[in-house]
């Protein structure tokens, strides 16, 4: 079964409620994506497999470890992912970045593919699916199968708000990507929106409706 990290770190948690709150406007819900999004990559790639080498220092040479050859790929799922991009570029600069646009159809929920634009590498990435937003899980699964169907071996999934059943969705579809969530919320309503959630992602980051 997929991992799932849900990451209660108190600057995590203190954003995450100011991004909830219904009169935080576009600006500074934009800023906290971004710093979330970096706090959050660090819990990311906690993992990632480092090798020694050789240096010199100002005093002495000396043995330290830096990563192991690792090339890491960020995807945002269009269009609300491209709030998280930014904050991780600062952590990991020489991250690639590719795209997946995914909209959600009204009448039957469920995701439609409009672009897909990816690494030519992108078999050789350890590629982290970015996304605020964790709710059915259709957007998710289909944007990680887009990845896997373009020879992508490694993936992890970041959203800031999951929804229970966002989760189970993707740990069944793909139990081979581990899950990186801020929060885990109650239910979706009626109308898939994540219940309590912090309402539509995109439209608070670009001020749309």
């Amino acid at each position: 079964m997929s991992n799932v990290f849900v990451m209660n770190h108190p600057l995590i948690q203190h954003k995450l409620t100011l991004m909830r709150n219904k009169n935080t406007g576009s600006k500074d819900f934009r800023e906290l994506v971004k710093e979330v999004a970096t706090l959050m990559a660090y819990e990311v790639t906690r993992n990632l497999p480092l090798e020694e080498i050789e240096i010199e220092t100002p005093l002495c040479k000396t043995k330290a470890n830096v990563l192991s050859g690792e090339k890491i790929g960020i995807v945002p799922i269009l269009r609300a992912g491209l709030g998280m991009v930014e904050g991780m570029l600062d952590l990991i600069p020489t991250a690639r970045v590719g795209h997946v646009g995914l909209y959600r159809d009204p009448e039957t929920l469920k995701p439609v593919e409009y672009y897909c634009k990816l690494p030519p590498d992108v078999q050789d990435r350890e590629l982290i699916v970015v996304d605020p937003m964790l709710a059915t899980g259709g957007s998710s699964n289909a944007a990680i199968q887009f990845i896997k169907d373009r020879g992508a071996q490694s993936i992890r999934l970041m959203c800031l708000i999951a929804a229970p059943e966002g989760i189970e969705a993707v740990k069944k579809e793909h139990p081979d990507v581990d899950i990186y969530v801020a929060a885990v919320d109650s239910h979706l309503d009626d109308h898939a929106y994540i219940v309590p959630g912090l309402g539509d992602a995109g439209d608070r980051l670009f001020g749309t409706k």
